[in-house]
């Protein structure tokens, strides 16, 4: 007989643990199916940059965490066949105005690109040679270029994923489910009962473990970008990302199109509505380095709900008291870079079982639970 798991939430995490649970070894033993509404979900919401290696965070684990998921989803981009409009390894850059804080930058990017061949080559870069990588730009600022830096488009990535794991061993649920005290699933049809559950649910896993009588402590952020129509200038459908100092990302994706994002709002929390302020902090990012637009520049706007944890450190393992609960959440805006290493680490744990030891990784998961 089939051992039959669960997910709940087919964001980032989600989704990267059905494919896992469809590839790995011992993937043909399982019956996978995974639950979400998609409502405020911040994977679909969410174009990103997979670029870690140069962050100012000082949180040791959290940055071996996304080196090792940048690394894998390199990894996953060829196992899995992504489209380049899914993933592509556009190469990223990283500006500094002052000379003193770019020297700081350099030698920063040399060290770790001496222990990391993950990184590519790396260059530093003059105002008008980033403008010569980006030629949208009519303004440029210098910066160090990451070539093994990419872009991502979550909403893409995780259809692909979900679509590849429903070839195999997954079935996928739309609609939002609980859980009853006991840790059993809720669902609209009845009762279901499994063998182990992922709960991948990001900012709503707080009232997704509350009839288990557990507090978690994870907040929601809300996260709007913007899309927008601009000059379509051929030959250069790859450029790279552009991470300017002080401003918003600026993502272009070829073909005439840019996503410029994404904000941090902390009293949004779930409201998914487009707010005029975030629309013209973003549009002002935009006008600041690519002269002609305009609000009518704009194509989409795009909300999303993040999870954050006080520490801002993403945390996964097994439930406290749960043995055959795992979860994950906090993943906050770097989820698109730890997300997929996440689900990997949890799909082989459901299948394989035992506790592993991902201390390198992550805080102890009781400091975030009570």
């Amino acid at each position: 007989m089939k051992r039959k798991i669960a997910i709940i939430g087919g964001g980032i995490v989600g989704a990267s643990a059905a494919y896992y649970l469809s590839t790995l070894s011992g993937h043909d033993q399982l019956e996978v199916t995974l639950y979400d509404d998609g409502t405020g979900q911040a994977t679909s919401a969410a174009a990103g940059i997979i670029s870690p290696w140069l962050s100012k965070r000082r949180n040791s684990q959290w940055y071996q965490l996304a080196k090792d998921g940048a690394s894998l989803l390199m990894q996953l981009a060829r196992q899995a066949n992504l489209a380049t409009d899914v993933y592509a390894q556009t190469g990223t850059i990283i500006t500094r105005t002052d000379p003193t804080d770019m020297s700081k930058l350099w030698e920063l990017a040399k060290q770790r690109a001496a222990d990391d061949p993950d990184m590519g080559e790396i260059a530093q870069l003059t105002a008008e040679q980033v403008q010569e990588k980006i030629p949208l730009l009519s303004k440029g600022q210098p910066g160090v270029l990451v070539s093994g830096g990419a872009r991502i488009d979550g909403a893409k990535f995780v259809t692909e994923l979900l679509q590849q794991a429903s070839q195999v061993n997954l079935t996928v649920k739309h609609g939002r489910v609980q859980l009853d005290e006991a840790g059993r699933v809720i669902t609209p049809a009845g009762l279901k009962r499994f063998d182990e559950l992922i709960l991948a649910a990001g900012a709503w896993l707080p009232d997704l473990v509350a009839p288990l009588g557990i507090k978690v402590a994870v907040r929601p952020q809300k996260g709007q970008l913007i899309r927008l129509n601009v000059q379509d200038i051929q030959d250069y459908e790859n450029m790279p990302v552009l991470m300017p100092e002080g401003e918003r990302d600026v993502i272009p994706l070829g073909h005439g199109e840019l996503i410029v994002g994404a904000t941090h709002d902390d009293e949004g929390k779930y409201d998914l509505s487009v707010t005029d302020e975030a629309t013209q902090d973003l549009l002002g990012s935009a006008q600041r380095f690519v002269s002609g637009l305009t609000a009518d520049s704009i194509a989409e706007a795009k909300v999303g709900t993040r999870a954050y944890t006080e520490d801002h450190s993403p945390f996964f393992g097994r439930l406290p008291k749960h043995p055959k609960i795992l979860v994950a959440s906090g993943l906050g805006a770097s989820g698109l870079t730890t997300g997929p290493m996440i689900g990997r680490l949890l799909a082989g744990t459901a299948i394989y079982g035992g506790q592993p030891d991902w201390s390198k990784y992550e805080k102890n998961l009781a400091n975030y639970f009570s």
